[in-house]
């Protein structure tokens, strides 16, 4: 065949066997994965001991071994792992040759998802004492991640109400076709009559059938039922008519070497609540004292805001601009300076607005601070209010968001680290997914399946800073 690299016989038979072991490099990850494991106490994290009767079950440690390496190379399905594990030499090199069937694969994870998600949070503290993870900074954001829950089987009081529309306009579009079949004699007309009758049928036993969703979506606690996962909730995004059904992904991740300290999976649509919640689970993830916690806007709470002070939490978070007067050219609050020394704010004509009337609502007492008399002669009255006095609202707790603003003044570069720092692992993550849902459903069951998202980008995160023997080495010591 001339001078080309020819393969080997594949009928010639081997006297001396190679190893299994040759065949997989020093420098692959998979060696990462097994040290990994065997260095781990399965039965003191949680997960369940063989039975001391019946057939033998496969070892935990082989079935975490071989969920890790499908993470690491994007092969999360139970069933494509159960043809990994019959073909595939890294695999057969991990597990011992050991092929268990698809269903032992996804009881595994359905039946050991606190145990999953121990196993990330010791990886992240391995990181914190190999030196990866440094007290300091974290940034926080939410990622909205797709369910296996479709919109057409999520329900809402606004998304019935459409399909109920749609659903009338058609039985009116066919009552007419209908009317006009039934001036004809002729056999098309008699056929198409009856098709147009068998549509009708459908069409209102659909309305039926939505009528009945209607009132179960009304007797729901928040309003909302989905069929496929019950925990999946529609979720808006930016785009208009772009919602998805699924789930809220939050992370904390360092900004020093982009590891992701502490991940949660809700099924609430907004970050609001979030803020402390995420920066007390970085702070006990890093083992620090204090924490300086980096989040966009839609974080921003007064509430969560004075949470993080009293959790040791430094928050750095943006307002919101979101008054009606700053889009419609009036002087918006940050154009009023307050003296905290004599309280009382200073407008940009020069006159002083002193507290008023003291309202209460969700959030705490807030002050009202207005000039009686001064508005109305005004020069920049024009420019600053339509009603007859400017007021100025100030919740009791404003010197907290006061703080905040300075610190978030004082670093120009927050929000472009915050947005270095978290937003590339959750593109990363979805890439993983092929841009899809995820596999498994219930709030419970997604969670684990992030966890395992969550380790397998670590390892790699670890893997690029140490290299595979490096890390194997530190794992070892």
């Amino acid at each position: 065949m001339g001078r080309f690299i020819e393969g080997g016989d594949r009928r010639q038979r081997l006297l001396l066997p190679e190893y299994l072991d040759d065949y997989v490099a020093e420098e692959n990850p998979v060696r990462v994965v097994d040290v990994f494991v065997e260095e781990l106490d399965l039965m003191g994290l949680g997960f369940a001991e063989a039975s001391a009767t019946g057939r033998p079950g496969y070892h935990p440690a082989t079935l975490l071994k071989l969920y890790l390496y499908g993470y690491l190379n994007q092969v999360q399905s139970s069933r494509r792992l159960e043809r990994e594990a019959n073909r595939n030499v890294e695999v057969m090199w991990l597990t011992g040759k050991l092929a268990p069937d698809f269903k032992t694969i996804a009881d595994f994870r359905r039946d050991n998802g606190d145990a999953v998600r121990a196993v990330c949070r010791h990886f992240v503290l391995l990181c914190r004492q190999l030196g990866l993870i440094v007290a300091g900074t974290v940034a926080v954001d939410g990622s909205r991640f797709k369910a296996v829950n479709t919109r057409d089987k999520n329900f809402t009081p606004g998304a019935i109400r459409r399909r109920m529309e749609q659903v009338e306009a058609s039985i009116e579009r066919y009552l007419t076709l209908l009317d006009t079949a039934d001036r004809q004699e002729d056999e098309v007309a008699e056929f198409r009559t009856t098709r147009l009758n068998e549509r009708l049928d459908k069409l209102r036993q659909q309305m039926r059938d939505l009528q009945a969703m209607e009132r179960a979506v009304e007797e729901a606690p928040d309003r909302q039922i989905s069929l496929t996962d019950p925990d999946a909730r529609a979720m808006a995004s930016a785009g208009k008519g772009t919602g998805m059904v699924g789930y809220n992904v939050q992370a904390a991740v360092d900004t020093t070497n982009h590891l992701i300290v502490a991940h949660e999976v809700t099924n609430i649509g907004h970050d609001r609540t979030q803020l402390a919640n995420m920066g007390r689970q970085a702070r006990e993830a890093i083992g620090a004292e204090t924490l300086t916690v980096l989040a966009d806007r839609g974080y921003f709470s007064g509430e969560a805001v004075l949470a993080c002070e009293a959790a040791a939490i430094t928050p750095i978070v943006p307002k919101p601009l979101t008054s009606s007067g700053l889009k419609r050219g009036y002087f918006a609050k940050q154009d009023f300076r307050f003296d905290a020394e004599r309280n009382l704010y200073v407008c940009p004509a020069g006159q002083e607005l002193t507290p008023g009337k003291l309202r209460s609502d969700r959030e705490g007492n807030i002050f009202i601070y207005r000039h009686l008399t001064a508005c109305s002669t005004c020069e920049l009255k024009s420019r600053c209010t339509p009603e007859k006095l400017r007021r100025i609202r100030r919740w009791e707790h404003e010197h907290v968001l006061d703080a905040m603003q300075d610190r978030l003044d004082r670093m120009p570069n927050a929000m472009r680290i915050r947005r270095g720092t978290v937003e590339h692992p959750f593109g990363t993550l979805k890439d993983w997914m092929g841009r899809s849902h995820f596999k498994t459903r219930t709030l419970r069951n997604v969670g684990t399946e992030m966890s395992l998202h969550v380790l397998a980008y670590n390892v790699k995160r670890a893997i690029a800073i140490l290299g595979v023997r490096g890390l194997v080495a530190a794992m070892q010591a």
